[in-house]
């Protein structure tokens, strides 16, 4: 197979076959060290066995259709199978990353299922307030501004969204529930994770803020490449050096490149070629990490990893 062609073949959906080798190996499961576990789109989980956070949360993941031409609700019995099959019985908090509703719609309820606190926009906000979760549940980002949780530091950095954003702007008023477009961008956020076994960071949009990292520093970056292979060149290269080179990462672990519209019941695949380019991002993605002598690996679902592993 020539993942390099150009032409029709680029408008289906990729084959994972070229990328096996990258899976993300598990972690031990006798170390008491973080562990992080991808559940999808930019959720990631990140706990150290006292302490659990979660990024976005969203686990309903509807159909095309629906995306399309209906109006988007958390589908309950979907995240409540999510939590159990993933044992997120219990949770110190949900941080969104942004409000559109591949990352906010279930948070609120994620949060309530499991005792969380959710932190986020005020987009995000409305979004709680239109599901019913209490007030006091809510804690607004500041920017800058650490959020101490156990032996985590959480810190959101400001980012934007990536190009071709189809809802921008704010989400003024309460909303339960609403066409794909009502749930509008919100701020943008790149979380920092402090742990006295490393750092983190959770960036889901391909897009970067200039100096917006300055000052941190990352083993791991979850870096999001949704759309990014169908960026020029020159962006991509400029995309890495602020998130990667600048953070002085060793390792990259792409997000947000799987199909959001199909469950969780089957294993991830990328979006079709119609919406992005994936065989471009990871060619694009490989050889930078060799150049780089970064190491490139792919999130398998559900697997508990060590994102600060040697």
């Amino acid at each position: 197979m020539n993942i390099g062609t150009r032409g029709p073949s680029r408008l289906l959906r990729p084959s994972m076959r070229p990328w096996v080798d990258l899976r993300e190996p598990a972690a031990p499961t006798d170390a008491a060290r973080v562990r992080a576990m991808f559940l999808g789109v930019s959720t990631v989980l990140l706990t150290d066995g006292v302490n659990t956070v979660l990024t976005d949360g969203f686990f309903s993941r509807p159909h095309k259709l629906r995306v399309a031409l209906g109006r988007l609700s958390p589908d309950h019995a979907r995240v409540r199978a999510a939590l159990e099959r993933f044992r997120l019985t219990e949770l110190d908090a949900v941080f969104v990353v942004h409000s559109h509703y591949d990352h906010a719609l279930d948070a609120p309820l994620v949060a309530e299922l499991t005792g969380a606190r959710l932190i986020g926009s005020e987009s995000t906000r409305n979004i709680a307030a239109g599901q019913g979760l209490a007030p006091d549940r809510f804690d607004p980002v500041t920017l800058g501004a650490p959020i101490r949780i156990g032996a985590f530091t959480l810190t959101a950095l400001p980012a934007e969204h990536s190009p071709g954003d189809i809802a921008p702007g704010r989400i003024e008023e309460p909303l339960g529930s609403g066409r794909t477009t009502e749930f509008r961008t919100g701020d943008c956020y790149s979380l920092h994770v402090a742990h006295p076994d490393g750092e983190l960071l959770v960036h889901a949009s391909a897009n970067w803020v200039p100096g917006a990292l300055d000052g941190h520093r990352a083993d791991t970056v979850y870096l999001g490449v949704g759309a990014l292979g169908k960026q020029s060149e020159d962006f991509r290269d400029e995309y890495w050096h602020h998130l990667v080179t600048r953070t002085k990462a060793r390792r990259v672990v792409p997000i947000h490149w799987d199909d959001f519209t199909l469950s969780l019941d089957r294993s991830p695949r990328p979006l079709p070629g119609v919406f992005d380019d994936f065989a471009t991002t990871m060619e694009f993605l490989s050889r930078r990490s060799r150049t780089d002598r970064v190491e490139l690996v792919l999130p398998v679902l559900g697997r508990r990893t060590d994102p600060f592993r040697p």
